[in-house]
């Protein structure tokens, strides 16, 4: 098994910066890629980003440019932040941290295994 547990989230104006931290303990292995998403109400997953363990990173059109995403493998756990800049009211939704059981990058959230609780984000307009 396999915890993850996300924290940073809170309200900030537009334009304003978060950044988010996703502690991941139990059965990690820091060549499992990870990967962050989002829901907005009444929405479903949104894909954001993952991040291989070689720190290869990817991100979805919306957040190119604004958002960015690393990792910190240590002996025993895997930290995965998500640095948000230049927040939109339009990124106001509960972003969750996931990971897979090997190391391929994915934006389906059905390619992943573990999922956090989720942190809300919201931005004032």
């Amino acid at each position: 098994q396999v915890q993850l547990v996300e924290s940073g989230g809170g309200l900030v104006q537009a334009g304003g910066s978060l950044r988010l931290s996703c502690a991941a303990s139990g059965r990690t292995y820091s060549t499992h890629a990870m990967g962050w998403f989002r829901q907005a109400p009444g929405k479903e997953h949104e894909f954001v980003g993952p991040i291989r363990w070689n720190g290869d990173v990817y991100y979805a059109d919306a957040v190119k440019g604004r958002f960015t995403i690393s990792r910190f493998n240590a002996k025993s756990t895997v930290t995965v932040y998500l640095q948000m800049n230049s927040l939109k009211f339009e990124d106001t939704a509960v972003y969750y941290c996931a990971a897979r059981i090997n190391s391929y990058s994915s934006s389906n959230p059905n390619d992943y295994a573990y999922w956090g609780q989720g942190t809300q984000v919201t931005v004032s307009s």
